[in-house]
C-alpha cells in the first residue's frame, strides 16, 4: 500500500524580505508542485528517490533510521545531510514514524523543473509534515528557517496574504482575479538565488526605518490587491520595486537587465534570480526570447485559478 501527498509551489509577489519582520506579503500558489509517495519498507531504513519533472532521478540514497536519530553534523552540506536534518527535526516532533516502523520506500516527484525555484524545499517540507501529521511551519522553523509564506502557499489553493505576528503565521485567503491577469507573465531568469544568502543581505542592510518600511509595504500591497485597472496595478508594482530597491540598495531588475522593455518587470522572492513578473500590453515572449530567456509562462499557465 502506498500513500501520496501533494503540495503547491509558490511565488511571492509583494513583501520580499520585509515579510520576515511582520510585513503583509501577497503570494500566489502555483499550478506546479511536488508529490511525495510513501510505501512500507524494511531494514530500519528509508530508501529515497527524488525525480525531476522529466522523471529522471536527481537524488537517490538510503538513509538508516540511526542516521535520522543521530543527525551527525558534517562540515560540507549535501542533499543527503539536508534531508537527514529535515527528517531528524520531524522525528523530534513525531518519534513514532521511526520507533513504530520497519522502514520506508519514498519517492518525490516534481511537476516543475527543479531549477525553477518554485519551492522544491517548501513542498518537500509540507509533504513530510502531512505524512507525519506534524506542523509544517514548526518543521520549517526548526530546519531551514524563513518566513513560512512558501509553506502557506503549499497548503492553499487560492491567493493569500501572509504575515507573521509574534512569530506565528497568519494566512488570509484573498480574491485576485482581475481582467488584466491576461497581461501578466512570468519569465524565468535561470539565475538560482539562495534564499539564505538573500535573507542575510537583507538583515545586514536593515536599519531603524523598519517600521516605516513595513507600513509602506503594507500600503503598496493593498494597492496591488485592490487595483482595478492594469495601469493602477502597474503603478503599484513599480512603486514596490523602487521601495525594495532603496531598502536593499541594489538596482531593480528592469534597470539592470531590461531597461528598453516597454512594460513593467518585477523581481519575485530573492532578488535577481528565478522568475520575474512581467506586465505588458503585448505578449512579451518575442522580446524576452531575443534577450535569451526562453521560459515565459502566462498567468493562466502558472497560477492556480
Amino acid at each position: 500500500m502506498q500513500t501520496t501527498f501533494y503540495s503547491n509551489g509558490k511565488l511571492l509577489i509583494t513583501g520580499e524580505y520585509l515579510v520576515l519582520d511582520g510585513a503583509r506579503a501577497f503570494a500566489l500558489p502555483t499550478k506546479f508542485g511536488q508529490n511525495l509517495i510513501v510505501e512500507a519498507g524494511s531494514n530500519q531504513e528509508l530508501i529515497w528517490k527524488s525525480y525531476n519533472v522529466d522523471e529522471k532521478i536527481w537524488f537517490e540514497d538510503t538513509i538508516s533510521f540511526k542516521e535520522v536519530i543521530d543527525n551527525n553534523k558534517i562540515k560540507i552540506e549535501t542533499v543527503k545531510s539536508t534531508l537527514i536534518n529535515i527528517l531528524h527535526e520531524a522525528y523530534l516532533l513525531n518519534p513514532d514514524f521511526i520507533n513504530n516502523s520497519d522502514g520506508y520506500k519514498i519517492s518525490t516527484h516534481l511537476t516543475f523543473p527543479k531549477n525553477w525555484g518554485l519551492g522544491t524545499s517548501s513542498t518537500l517540507l509540507n509533504n513530510i509534515a502531512q505524512w507525519l501529521n506534524i506542523d509544517a511551519f514548526t518543521l520549517l522553523k526548526n530546519s531551514f528557517g524563513g518566513s513560512g509564506y512558501d509553506i502557506a502557499c503549499a497548503q492553499n489553493d487560492t491567493p493569500i496574504v501572509y504575515r507573521l505576528e509574534d512569530n506565528l503565521p497568519l494566512v488570509e485567503e484573498v480574491k485576485f482575479n482581475p481582467d488584466f491577469t491576461e497581461n501578466i507573465y512570468f519569465v524565468y531568469l535561470n539565475k538560482k538565488q539562495s534564499s539564505k544568502t538573500a535573507i542575510n543581505a537583507y538583515y545586514n542592510n536593515k536599519n531603524e526605518s523598519l517600521a516605516r518600511n513595513i507600513a509602506d509595504n503594507n500600503k503598496i500591497t493593498a494597492s496591488i490587491l485592490n487595483a482595478v485597472t492594469a495601469k493602477e496595478f502597474a503603478l503599484a508594482v513599480q512603486k514596490h520595486e523602487i521601495h525594495l530597491s532603496n531598502i536593499l540598495e541594489i538596482q531593480t531588475i528592469k534597470e539592470l537587465a531590461f531597461p528598453d522593455f516597454n512594460g513593467v518587470v518585477k523581481s519575485l522572492g530573492a532578488w535577481g534570480g528565478d522568475f520575474v513578473m512581467v506586465l505588458s500590453k503585448e505578449n512579451p515572449t518575442p522580446y524576452f526570447i531575443s534577450k535569451g530567456y526562453e521560459t515565459i509562462l502566462s498567468y493562466q499557465e502558472m497560477i492556480l485559478q
